[in-house]
């Protein structure tokens, strides 16, 4: 029996849309991520990307457990002498961009190659709940409804 490989002609991608209200940030960009790159299918070729294009509105209002809001730090350098600089997880979501912290949750659990970063184009996040892509007719996937412990209320 020979190993089932995908060609780029056999690649069918769908579009879906999550709504983040309430929902835990890793749980969710765990459940992204493996959207992202096919892996849910029963096709999933590792060297190809077979994976759906996901829709994330409502960013803004991701939850952090335990202490993660003031505790997880963001670094990044600004490549001069002591140019390292962080800002913690809280303070990125209350500010102009709180969609960042779902793309980086997500782009953190993704490969760092060429591969990747064509599986994280697929990736459109929206802090509020309005969202351009009516034209594609994404499918609502409930993340809440596949584990109790990926929705918190508090």
């Amino acid at each position: 029996m020979k190993t089932y490989s995908a060609k780029p002609d056999d690649i069918e991608r769908k579009w879906f849309i999550i709504d983040a209200k309430d929902l835990v940030l890793g749980r969710m960009a765990s459940q992204i991520a493996l959207r992202l790159r096919g892996k849910h299918k029963p096709m999933y070729t590792p060297h190809m990307d077979c994976g759906d294009n996901i829709i994330v509105i409502n960013a803004e209002k991701v939850k952090l457990t335990g202490r993660k809001l003031t505790d997880k730090v963001y670094y990044w350098h600004t490549g001069h002498p002591g140019g390292i600089k962080s800002r913690t997880a809280g303070s990125i979501l209350e500010g102009q961009f709180p969609e960042r912290v779902v793309i980086k949750a997500v782009e953190r659990m993704i490969s760092r190659n060429p591969l990747g970063t064509q599986q994280m184009r697929k990736l459109h996040v929206y802090a509020g709940p309005e969202h351009p892509h009516e034209a594609q007719q994404p499918e609502a996937l409930d993340i809440a409804a596949m584990n109790p412990k990926n929705k918190r209320s508090v």
